[in-house]
């Protein structure tokens, strides 16, 4: 997650923002463990010259630093590919996983379910996306003009929203427009109620238990006569993996529609709103109305796996848009291109998935095992980040602009914060909004992190042993949560000896990520 992400912190009045990095220090709270990116506090634009952090180019640690990676990267990458070579005693364990390639000549490792479904998928999204944008775009053409608003491109993507939903479940889009049903009424039902957001999370429990036991319903075992549309299961007959993406989008709605009922929120003041005010900024309550829910819900491009959006930010895009430049939207697609090929240079040339999977390990030394695990956790974060970057991007080319979910390296990450922030960014950015700030945020971060986790673990499978994982990610971060109260950074900067040193800046400026 990066700096735009929101914050527990409410922003100082103009005239009091102060101007030096002492005093910006001194205006922090302390107190705070914020589970959202730290925006950085010591802005470069209100330091002098003489304030500003030389650069380290030039210094014998930046000097190291270099010399290492030059050293230790080919190392790391040449560790992998000495084990995925014809010739390598666990080749055969692990061969029947491979499939035929296009680069080089080489095999591809395509044996991970989860990437495969994407990989093979792509000729299919793109001509999707492509059908979505030009017949957009066309609709646009004919009805844009002399508006100041898109509102008038919602019935657009919910008739599209509606085909593709038709087309990737069959008969099962009805169950799914049930369920989204019953869900619109609940929340219209409670509307300012107290208990409304109770009600709101038992319903989207229950479902998400409902459907996992009975594994997405069979209209036969509903009724015989019904039994015939079971034959039409569409494109990804599994509509009940995928709806744990919409039962955010639900819960969004009904907060959204909950706060907006109580006027809890700033209220529109007539400008722009960047990133932060779309989300708690609220709506009249038209706004909330059956077409605009289910235009939200099943909104195309980032139905089948997100980016998750706010209910509240999507409709302000549409109310209010920004344009995107379309350098902007170039330039993320360029980048899209260059992950994926990365992507395809690993498979084709580092087999550690299908070592992973054989366990074709035997004989290994210590610094080759670590390395089929050091790069199957790479293989993961691109796996992850290369669907959420394709559907942002469809998302930015039709005008919308949900938050980037992978905004840091998997080998990038100095803290155990730091690491959950900027994994999922857009689902960090739905629990701090939804769970972490409504059970009261910082003034109880053990046991809310706790909570939050045990959510987490529960929403991605139903099994004792994710929620043991998240139990123990809880505990795991105890120790940075201690060492951020013992060890703030004001306290390391003023005390320790080396505090005008490089060395020292290195090392306060890891305590405070």
């Amino acid at each position: 997650m990066n700096g735009d992400g929101p914050s527990l912190e409410l922003p100082l009045p103009a005239q009091a923002q102060p101007t030096t990095s002492n005093e910006l220090r001194a205006k922090r709270p302390m107190n705070i463990v914020d589970l959202t990116v730290d925006i950085p506090f010591s802005s470069r634009a209100t330091l002098s010259s003489d304030e500003r952090p030389k650069p380290r180019w030039k210094t014998p640690e930046f000097r190291f630093y270099v010399a290492a990676a030059c050293v230790v990267v080919p190392i790391m990458s040449w560790v992998p590919y000495t084990l995925s070579v014809s010739s390598h005693p666990n080749y055969p364990f692990y061969k029947s996983r491979l499939s035929d390639g296009w680069l080089f000549g080489r095999k591809v490792d395509n044996s991970d379910a989860q990437y495969r479904s994407f990989r093979n998928n792509i000729p299919a999204l793109t001509a999707t996306a492509s059908i979505y944008l030009l017949t957009k775009a066309i609709f646009v053409r004919l009805t844009g003009k002399a508006r100041q608003d898109n509102l008038h491109h919602i019935p657009f993507n919910l008739i599209f929203s509606l085909i593709m939903l038709a087309a990737l479940h069959g008969s099962s889009a009805l169950k799914v427009l049930f369920i989204l049903s019953l869900n619109f009424a609940l929340v219209k039902a409670t509307g300012a109620s107290r208990f409304g957001p109770l009600l709101i999370w038992i319903f989207n429990g229950l479902v998400l238990l409902a459907n996992d036991r009975y594994h997405g319903y069979q209209f036969g075992d509903i009724a015989d006569g019904l039994a015939f549309l079971d034959s039409w299961s569409g494109l990804y007959p599994r509509w009940h993996v995928s709806f744990n993406i919409s039962m955010l989008r639900l819960v969004s709605f009904g907060m959204d529609h909950y706060w907006a009922c109580r006027r809890t929120g700033p209220l529109d003041s007539g400008k722009n709103l960047n990133e932060k005010a779309r989300v708690t900024t609220v709506h009249p309550i038209d706004m909330y109305s059956y077409t605009n829910f289910l235009s939200y819900i099943i909104y195309s491009p980032l139905y089948i796996a997100g980016p998750v959006m706010t209910f509240n930010d999507y409709i302000w895009q549409h109310r209010r848009p920004t344009p995107i430049p379309w350098r902007l939207a170039l330039g993320y697609a360029c980048r899209f291109v260059i992950c994926l090929l990365t992507m395809e240079f690993i498979l084709h040339f580092m087999y550690v998935v299908a070592i992973k999977e054989s366990k074709a390990w035997g004989g290994d030394t210590p610094a080759q095992v670590s390395m089929i695990g050091f790069w199957n956790l790479v293989i993961v974060w691109l796996k992850l980040l290369l669907p959420w970057r394709f559907f942002r991007l469809w998302a930015l080319m039709g005008g919308i602009d949900p938050p980037e979910n992978m905004v840091r390296c998997v080998a990038n990450n100095y803290s155990t914060f730091g690491f959950w922030r900027s994994w999922h960014r857009s689902y960090n950015l739905w629990i701090i909004r939804y769970i972490y700030v409504p059970l009261g945020g910082a003034k109880n971060v053990v046991v809310n992190t706790l909570l939050v986790f045990t959510f987490v673990a529960l929403w991605h499978d139903l099994t004792f042993k994710l929620l043991a994982w998240g139990w123990l990610v809880s505990l795991f971060v105890i120790p940075e949560l201690m060492a951020r109260y013992l060890l703030p950074s004001s306290k390391v900067r003023s005390f320790h000896p080396l505090s005008t040193s490089p060395f020292a800046y290195s090392y306060t400026r890891v305590t405070t990520i």
